[in-house]
């Protein structure tokens, strides 16, 4: 299906999506995977027909997860929207959610890197050391690695996330094989040759070797900041609100259909409730199963316990009692 611009195009099978893919080759390649009942994803597409305009160079792909599900299982799609950058056919970074400003700054960026590699001119960009200043700051202790802490891809960055987990330290991550600048950049700002590299409070503390020694010494403990446990932390998110909802969205956007349908039925209820986005954050949403021993999302929670997921709250609509629950009474 054409999109009015040769940049902007619709991906209706899993050939036609290789074949766009090959076609792009070493210039950047754009895909949204979405889905026709969710608001968020036309708003998305509109965005996308923006930086089409702005950056002809770019191919811009539209792709139905649910009319293509061969390629949203490959990739590992389990919402809309969802946003994949690639390059030469290789996936090169990934983009969860609705998050435009973001999704601009990746394609400006990612284009551009691209335009470098390929001898053209650098653009105008943010200073890199500025860049990395932020980067390290971002959170009182930082963790520059190969990949994420759920999946470390490489041995060094594994055993680190082991250390940093049995010291119950509290920590961000950047994936440096997502952004070649800031993994080549960072070397030369720190002085630091390897990874991967932890700072506090904005000063590097050292790499693997000296994390370890500092474990071991049982200084580690006190020059990080403590995490708090995962279970206090969930008992802290349920009972942020008399009722509340843990989804995929949030109550502004839901990004499945289900949760979709949750907030549909509450918001018929006139009853406050607060939200938790589970897609941002892997711990809560992977801790949660085990905690409430509830396998499934959305949750509904009413002071502090388990009232169940849609199907329930459903059957307590039918039989009028949802009000009732929602408040408390039952």
């Amino acid at each position: 299906m054409s999109t009015g611009m040769a940049n902007f195009v619709e991906a209706s099978s899993s050939q036609q999506f290789e074949d766009l893919l090959k076609r792009a080759g070493k210039s950047l390649s754009v895909v949204h995977f979405c889905a026709s009942w969710a608001p968020q994803c036309t708003q998305m597409n509109d965005v996308m027909a923006e930086l089409a305009k702005d950056q002809p160079r770019v191919t811009f792909i539209k792709l139905e997860a649910e009319g293509v599900p061969e390629v949203s299982e490959k990739y590992e799609i389990s919402s809309v929207p969802t946003f994949l950058f690639f390059k030469s056919c290789e996936k090169i970074d990934r983009l969860d959610g609705a998050h435009a400003p973001e999704l601009t700054n990746k394609v400006q960026r990612l284009a551009s890197s691209v335009a470098v590699s390929a001898g053209g001119a650098d653009p105008p960009k943010e200073d890199l050391n500025e860049r990395l200043k932020k980067l390290i700051n971002a959170a009182p202790c930082m963790l520059f690695m190969k990949g994420s802490p759920q999946e470390p891809r490489c041995g060094f960055s594994r055993q680190i996330v082991q250390i940093l987990k049995d010291q119950s330290v509290q920590y961000s991550s950047f994936d440096i094989l997502s952004d070649e600048e800031v993994r080549q950049g960072l070397k030369t700002y720190s002085n630091w040759p390897t990874y991967p590299q932890v700072y506090v409070n904005g000063e590097l503390l050292g790499g693997l070797d000296i994390i370890k020694e500092l474990a071991e010494s049982g200084e580690l403990e006190n020059s990080c900041p403590k995490a708090v446990t995962l279970e206090h932390r969930m008992k802290s998110i349920i009972n942020r609100s008399p009722v509340m909802i843990f989804m995929k969205g949030n109550k502004e956007m839901a990004r499945c259909g289900f949760s979709r349908q949750v907030i549909e039925v509450m918001n018929s209820t006139g009853v406050d409730y607060d939200t938790f986005d589970i897609l941002e954050d892997e711990e809560v949403r992977q801790g949660l199963k085990t905690y409430s021993n509830w396998p499934t999302y959305p949750q509904l929670y009413v002071k502090g316990e388990l009232i169940g997921g849609l199907d329930i709250l459903k059957e307590l609509k039918e039989s009028g009692d949802l009000q009732s629950v929602l408040r408390g009474e039952n």
